[in-house]
C-alpha cells in the first residue's frame, strides 16, 4: 500500500478529484491532507472522505521537527501538490526525492515561476495572445516549476477566450489527467 499526502491551499477541487480517483485503487491510500490556509474548503472536502487534515504555518513547514517529522511518522510514500502555493523547503524535497508531484496551469517552462499560479497565469496567457495553453505535471525540486516534466496536455486559446474561459479549459485537463498521472507515477516507484 502506497500512502500519499495531498498539500493544498484553496478549495480543493483537484484534491477531491484525486481522492475519488485513487479511492478505486486498493494499492494506494490518500492518507492525509495538509493545508496552509485555515478555513480553506479543502479541509471540508477531506472531512467528507474521512481523511485527516492538518493546518500548518510557514514555520512548521520549514522546521524539520514540524511537517517533515509528521510525514515520516505517518509513513507517507508520496506527496501531491494540488493547488499548493508555497515553495516546498529543501528538507522535504531531499526526504522525498522524485516523490513529490505538482500540476501547473500552463505549458512549462512558459508562464512558470514565483507568482505564476491560477488566474495570474491565465491572464498572462490571454494578454500575450497565446494560441494554446494547457497543463504541466512535474516533479518538484527546490525552485518553482523547474522540476522534471512528466506530462503535458494542451488546449486551444482563441481570440474570444477570457482568462476565465481559459481557466475552465485548463481545469478540465487537470481533472482528466492529474489523477491518472499520479497513479502511473506511483506504480513506477
Amino acid at each position: 500500500m502506497k500512502k500519499i499526502a495531498i498539500f493544498a491551499s484553496g478549495s480543493g477541487s483537484n484534491a477531491e478529484n484525486i481522492i475519488r480517483f485513487l479511492g478505486q485503487n486498493p494499492e494506494i491510500s490518500v492518507d492525509s491532507v495538509y493545508c496552509n490556509v485555515p478555513g480553506a474548503f479543502v479541509l471540508q472536502r477531506a472531512e467528507k472522505y474521512g481523511i485527516p487534515a492538518y493546518v500548518f504555518n510557514r514555520c512548521e513547514l520549514q522546521d524539520p521537527e514540524g511537517i517533515l517529522k509528521q510525514l515520516r511518522e505517518r509513513t507517507i510514500d508520496f506527496i501531491v501538490l494540488a493547488g499548493f502555493l508555497w515553495l516546498i523547503p529543501p528538507g522535504i524535497v531531499e526526504a522525498f526525492p522524485g516523490r513529490i508531484i505538482n500540476i501547473h496551469p500552463a505549458l512549462l517552462p512558459a508562464y512558470g515561476g514565483k507568482g505564476m499560479y491560477g488566474m495570474n497565469v491565465h491572464r498572462a496567457i490571454v494578454a500575450a495572445g497565446e494560441k494554446e495553453s494547457g497543463i504541466t505535471i512535474h516533479l518538484v525540486n527546490t525552485r518553482y516549476d523547474e522540476g522534471d516534466i512528466l506530462f503535458q496536455a494542451k488546449c486551444p486559446v482563441t481570440p474570444d477566450d477570457t482568462p476565465e474561459s481559459v481557466a475552465d479549459k485548463v481545469h478540465a485537463l487537470e481533472y482528466q489527467h492529474f489523477p491518472r498521472i499520479i497513479e502511473q507515477t506511483l506504480q513506477q516507484l
